[in-house]
């Protein structure tokens, strides 16, 4: 295969258009090819052309007008006026179906189901409706959900990305072709998007700290991720930072990560239950609140007492999971939040015609320590 074959089919067609207007030398008003003969010259679908012109209006290298077909941009205000030709904004049958995309891992904790539920408040005050697809933790899944998604006709692409050394192209791609997304929970190191995280650094700054106050100095902190995600090691760095300001040493064995843990009928033969068994260490930071409720039980299942014989703080608060379990201290990251303020720049950005190539919004959400029953001083 061919570099050339390795371009996807909505580039091919922005590329053809661009030849087009360099070469036949089309003026600012000039009517490009229809969405017709785009989609008989490149036998493809329209959603692919509807996804192409979409990505040059985008960039301001045409103007779409609905009914009438697309234009080299340039001053169409005469066009916009006429009164049997309403603009994008206007118009309620035209290219606009007000149906945004949301891909997520999954949506099994209380995380999820809160980021969700802000994105579906923010989206439904602006008369946009949401369109959820899961990729399991998956790269290529995660690819298939983008590219169904933009074959459907979503305006823009909401998307808690999965994280690995190889990244989901059709994330670059959309980066390149100007069509609206914004990331969330995560970003890619050294591609400059627009994403909106809780400060990860800083809520395992502030577990550090509270739970030094009361004494604690095996401190451990646990991820059950199957990747080493940005999120998962933006946490640890701020762990480890926390007790180099404290002039403490760091203990490597204390960063339990790379783990599963399945049912806890076999819970006595897992690691981490020897590890917790032995009281190697005083205090946990579990980086979910599924694993923090997990963490519990196994310490229950130990003969050991929370918090008297250790202490837990976990990020998010893991009540929807059992409902007993409201008394866990946790860091708040404002999900919730997260969800509203995604869906708002997204709305932005399609409304606005803002360029993502030009400007990026970094917004680091600060955390907080909700303190509760499962964090108490250390019993020497």
């Amino acid at each position: 295969m061919n570099k050339a074959d390795r371009i996807p089919l909505y580039q091919k067609i922005q590329e053809y258009i661009r030849g087009q207007i360099d070469s036949d030398g089309l003026k600012a008003g000039d009517r490009i090819p229809t969405e017709k003969e785009l989609m008989e010259r490149f036998n493809v679908s329209k959603i692919t052309v509807v996804n192409a012109l979409s990505g040059l209006a985008n960039k301001k290298i045409i103007n779409r007008v609905p009914g009438r077909g697309s234009f080299v941009n340039g001053d169409q205000s005469q066009l916009r006026k006429s009164p049997d030709v309403p603009n994008a904004e206007q118009s309620e049958t035209g290219a606009q179906t007000r149906i945004i995309g949301l891909v997520m891992p999954s949506i099994y904790d209380y995380f999820a189901i809160r980021l969700i539920e802000g994105v579906q408040k923010a989206l439904g005050e602006k008369g946009y409706r949401s369109m959820i697809l899961l990729s399991g933790g998956v790269v290529e899944k995660e690819k298939e959900a983008i590219k169904t998604l933009k074959e459907i006709g979503v305006e823009g692409l909401l998307i808690f990305p999965v994280d690995e050394e190889q990244y989901n192209e059709e994330i670059l791609n959309m980066k390149f072709a100007g069509f609206p997304f914004v990331l969330i929970d995560r970003y890619l190191p050294g591609v400059e998007t627009n994403y909106i995280a809780a400060d990860g650094r800083k809520g395992t700054s502030l577990a550090v700290d509270h739970l030094w106050e009361l004494g604690h100095r095996e401190i451990a902190i646990c991820s059950d991720s199957p990747l080493q995600t940005v999120t998962v090691q933006e946490r640890i760095e701020g762990y480890m930072n926390a007790l180099k300001n404290k002039g403490a040493l760091i203990n490597p064995a204390h960063i339990i990560t790379d783990f599963r843990v399945g049912s806890l009928k076999d819970a006595q033969s897992h690691p981490l239950y020897r590890y917790i068994r032995n009281k190697m260490a005083t205090a946990y930071i579990s980086l979910n609140g599924r694993l923090g409720v997990q963490i519990y039980q196994m310490a229950r299942q130990a003969g050991l007492s929370v918090p008297e014989d250790l202490s837990i703080i976990s990020f998010d608060d893991p009540t929807s999971i059992v409902e007993e379990f409201s008394f866990f201290s946790h860091i708040k990251q404002f999900e919730f939040e997260m969800g509203c303020r995604a869906a708002e720049k997204l709305l932005e950005i399609i409304q606005g015609g803002a360029d993502q190539n030009v400007k990026y919004s970094k917004t680091l959400l600060e955390p907080e320590l909700v303190v509760r029953q499962t964090t108490g001083s250390l019993l020497l």
